[in-house]
């Protein structure tokens, strides 16, 4: 008798495109509970979206045929779908203070915005991964200590302070690096009139355009703002780094290498800190989001306009399609930036492969 034979094992496109699935049903989900939770906000603030628009001498009869032209006298469910088709269209409403589509002036904004966070979220890594690799080789040392210390000032001091004292120091006393906003007037209007604009984000820009004066003047006046939002994100990273990493030394595989006699640099910089790769993802990805919308204070310092400063500015004047236009694209940006850690995750770690 023949025995049984054993099932076959799912082949590995078919487990892929489970994967797929799966990822793409959760990102849908995602997103539509992001829409939902703005849809209620909209809903429960104590603003009138007509009286936004029409203004409070609006007679009665104005004030109906616009709430019937919104959708406003509809049930919240249809209400709800209406917004959900008009979002998924790129429809993200008209702006009450300028009466421009909001996503226009959102894409106009936001790359200042990638711009700064992304210069910050680079110079944050560069500094605060090994700064707390070196940190977790050494407890207690004077130089733990001083990380330490650091990072807890970093968690500590205001950000608004930092710029404003940074502002005063830097550009006010010193004069090392430019003052508030992208450019120099002058370099401003060459940018508008004679730059060709691939991306928004003017260092990029002005580096494939060739004019590395204004490249210059721009790096001048991001670094400080940039340096500003660094400091904040390196305080974490290092302090993160260094609780993973001292976790990680104290495992029997690393005893067993330096027992074997491993280089104690290969022990450290390549075992270990590649087996925390995959939980420092998740925290540079996460550091790299809060500044993508956290930005607010610094951008309002430094006259930064980028997309923390257009929701501040609308949320001054109740410009709801503006604030939450702005909320529904830094939604989306947490969204993909979680998709792009679960990537990364597979090229760092084999184990999540299977």
């Amino acid at each position: 008798m023949e025995p049984a034979s054993l099932p076959a094992e799912p082949s590995r496109l078919a487990r892929l495109l489970r994967q797929l699935g799966a990822t793409a049903f959760s990102l849908c989900i995602t997103f539509i509970g992001l829409l939902a939770v703005t849809f209620v906000i909209s809903r429960v603030v104590p603003i009138d979206p007509v009286t936004s628009i029409l203004g409070n001498r609006a007679s009665q009869a104005q004030i109906d045929d616009a709430r019937e032209a919104l959708g406003l006298n509809e049930p919240m469910w249809k209400q709800f779908g209406i917004y959900l088709g008009d979002t998924l269209r790129g429809d993200l409403g008209t702006s009450i203070r300028t009466r421009e589509p909001v996503l226009q002036e959102v894409g106009q904004r936001f790359p200042a915005t990638l711009e700064l966070a992304t210069l910050a979220t680079l110079l944050g890594v560069l500094i605060g991964l090994p700064a707390g690799v070196i940190a977790a080789t050494r407890p207690g040392s004077p130089y733990d200590q001083a990380v330490r210390l650091i990072g807890l000032m970093g968690y500590s001091m205001p950000v608004f302070w930092l710029g404003l004292i940074g502002l005063l120091l830097f550009y006010g006393t010193l004069g090392w690096v430019g003052g508030p906003g992208r450019l120099d007037a002058v370099y401003q209007m060459s940018y508008d009139f004679e730059v060709t604009q691939y991306t928004g984000m003017i260092m990029l820009d002005t580096a494939l355009n060739g004019r590395w004066d204004m490249f210059a003047n721009a790096f001048s006046h991001i670094i400080l703002p940039a340096g500003i939002l660094a400091y904040i994100s390196m305080a974490y990273i290092s302090r993160m780094t260094r609780s993973f990493m001292m976790n990680e030394l104290g495992q029997e595989y690393i005893t067993t290498a330096r027992v074997k006699g491993m280089p104690e640099r290969r022990v450290v910089w390549v075992h270990a800190l590649k087996n925390v790769m995959v939980p420092l993802i998740t925290v540079i990805a996460l550091s790299y989001a809060y500044l993508l919308e956290g930005a607010v204070l610094t951008e309002t310092i430094f006259a930064w306009p980028g997309l923390g400063s257009y929701i501040t500015d609308a949320l001054q004047v109740a410009d709801m399609p503006a604030v939450l236009g702005g909320t529904v694209v830094v939604g989306v940006a947490y969204i993909g930036l979680n998709m792009l850690s679960d990537l990364l995750y597979r090229l760092v770690d084999p184990r999540a492969r299977t």
